[in-house]
């Protein structure tokens, strides 16, 4: 019998969608996937607010 999943908070998809401004580890992580510069991804999120989409589209531009 396979045991059942332990519910953590951690990973969810919700949290996936957001990026964090404040963790560092997130803004280099989208600086890096769209080639720009930390300050160009914090500036994005100011801009059009946390959502990974919004802000993945934001530095396409």
């Amino acid at each position: 019998m396979a045991k059942p999943k332990k519910k953590t908070s951690r990973g969810r998809s919700q949290d996936r969608r957001r990026v964090a401004g404040g963790q560092d580890y997130e803004v280099r992580y989208e600086a890096k996937k769209t080639d720009r510069s930390k300050a160009a991804v914090k500036k994005a999120i100011k801009q059009v607010g946390n959502s990974r989409k919004k802000v993945d589209s934001r530095l396409a531009k």
